[in-house]
């Protein structure tokens, strides 16, 4: 028995060193000691302090952009099979909610006509429907389908809070809260604890980042007015005019609208700097960017190639020679910051539609430690309350209870450091919680304890029997709980996450310190106990 006792209580002294490095790490000195008693637990947007945003992702961008990929394809695909037509445009019905995207094609032959079917059915089934033009037999039109905007709708949005998430990771912010708001608005909550500088965070973290490369057809103008009237107020077919800069003044391009390579391009970016030493990013494409960039720009010796960003004209050099996957945007108002900041946008990915910013809340630290000490005073004063009622009511045993509650949360806060998790109030509420699943844990034991005495079992039969009779209560109990928090985890928001990580994480010590701890307690006390003295239960 002695051996046993010996046994188990080794493992406990383990398990409580275990805690205390959990609880200060491993310090060098003394300094770093009481970092990390500071640091260990990370502390959510209520306790910290930070920036709560919430935004829109606009997805009908995502759908468009799919819609100009497949009028080229289609131009292309027409023109290898040699099918002549007269016109194709985009003809999207913007009076429905949400929109009706159609690609118009105009002047088919009628003898031609199966072979454009034959085109559609065979290149863009998987998304589009061919249709006929009501009175109009010469005409076609694509059509998006319903089911195939709805996922377009849906994958902007995943894509969205995927490539906010990477660049706030990014930039070491620690446990962002990124997750879907709202009912069906594609709306977004962004929450930042604690972050050193919250306007660069959002500004990176809002920048569409939308790399383009464009031909440019004619500019630099000084002003929109003057592009406009050198074409004599129309632009020319499939161009558009976007603003730039050059030499610190506002200039205009006439762009191709079609890009010859987008960010989606990208396999890398990376800060760096010319030949003259200004900063500048690097960036590498895939093989098919690569193919089209060599061709575009082989083709275009001599001509501007505008790099725009955020559908503004970033900059617009010279294409000197064939370009294929390597190449640098320079020529900007670069700084080292601005030149990492872009390469780590980039980096992560384009959006893949425009974010529209509705709502920021900013919670002060002062409100965080307000938080703070009001939660720690009421997990206080219930944990003293509690071990007072079991001194009270349960006498010498409740001295046991109070050094396994006592455990349990040694535990819980060790494994949170281990762990990396975040506290946060809700977190709070789910530490006091588990103080008093814990109580109830020890009262399940000892009145159970208390019937087999009354039933005249001996001392030691009538623990055994306690014990073994409210474990599978005990079992069911932590079971039936963690799955509700698992539940809660699974589709709360942050805040909820944090009660439902702090709960889970107090059961399962719960588990460890009501039935083990408590058990080696009562068996030393056993062992030390004179023949025939009764149980203080």
């Amino acid at each position: 028995m002695e051996t046993k006792i010996q046994g188990r209580a080794i493992i406990i002294l383990v398990v409580v060193v275990a805690c205390i490095f959990g609880i200060i790490g491993f310090p060098k000195n003394v300094k770093e000691l009481k970092d990390n008693l500071h640091t260990r637990i990370h502390l959510g947007l209520d306790l910290k302090g930070g920036t709560n945003l919430i935004l829109q992702v606009q997805v009908e961008d995502a759908v468009n952009i799919t819609s100009d990929e497949a009028l080229e394809r289609l131009k292309d695909e027409l023109k290898a099979k040699n099918i002549p037509y007269a016109d194709i445009e985009k003809d999207d019905d913007k009076t429905q909610n949400p929109p009706i995207h159609r690609v118009l094609i105009k002047g088919i032959p009628q003898e031609r006509v199966a072979d454009l079917q034959a085109v559609a059915s065979s290149q863009f089934s998987d998304m589009w429907d061919l249709a006929r033009v009501p009175g109009d037999e010469t005409s076609r039109e694509l059509v998006l389908k319903a089911s195939s905007a709805v996922t377009l709708r849906n994958q902007a949005l995943m894509q969205a809070m995927d490539t906010i998430r990477r660049r706030v990771d990014a930039l070491g912010v620690v446990e962002p809260t990124i997750a879907e708001y709202g009912e069906g608005d594609f709306e977004l909550v962004v929450q930042l604890p604690g972050v050193d500088d919250p306007t660069r965070v959002k500004d990176i973290m809002q920048s569409t980042a939308l790399l383009e490369f464009k031909l440019v057809q004619d500019g630099p103008f000084p002003s929109r007015e003057a592009a406009l009237s050198a074409h004599g107020g129309v632009l020319p077919p499939d161009t558009e005019l976007l603003p730039g800069s050059e030499n610190g003044t506002e200039s205009w391009y006439v762009l191709n609208r079609i890009a010859a390579v987008t960010g989606r391009d990208l396999t890398g970016a990376e800060g760096s700097h010319d030949e003259t030493g200004r900063p500048d990013v690097d960036f590498t494409l895939n093989r098919d960017g690569a193919e089209r960039f060599g061709r575009v720009t082989g083709a275009n010796i001599g001509k501007l190639l505008a790099v725009v960003l955020d559908n503004h004209v970033f900059t617009a050099p010279v294409i000197h020679g064939q370009i294929n996957d390597r190449g640098q945007i320079s020529g900007g108002s670069f700084t080292p910051q601005s030149a990492q900041d872009l390469a780590l946008v980039l980096r992560s990915g384009a959006l893949p539609a425009t974010i529209k910013y509705l709502s920021e809340e900013t919670v002060g630290p002062s409100l965080g430690a307000d938080s703070i000490r009001h939660g720690v005073i009421a997990s206080i004063v219930g944990l003293l309350a509690v071990m007072g009622f079991m001194l009270v009511y349960y006498r010498g045993s409740g001295i046991n209870a109070n050094v396994a509650l006592i455990l349990n949360l040694l535990i819980l806060i060790a494994l949170m450091g281990y762990i990396g998790a975040v506290l946060t109030l809700p977190g709070i509420a789910g530490v006091i919680l588990t103080v008093g699943m814990g109580v109830d844990s020890n009262v399940l034991i000892f009145e159970r304890i208390r019937e087999e005495l009354r039933l005249g079992k001996a001392v030691g039969a009538a623990v055994a029997a306690g014990f073994d009779q409210a474990f599978r209560t005990i079992i069911d109990t932590h079971v039936t709980t963690v799955v509700s928090a698992a539940i809660l985890f699974a589709f709360g928001t942050g805040a909820i996450k944090g009660f439902a990580v702090t709960l889970t994480i107090g059961l399962i010590a719960n588990l460890f310190t009501s039935v083990f701890v408590s058990r080696v307690i009562f068996d030393y006390v056993l062992s030390r106990r004179e023949k025939g003295a009764e149980l203080s239960i």
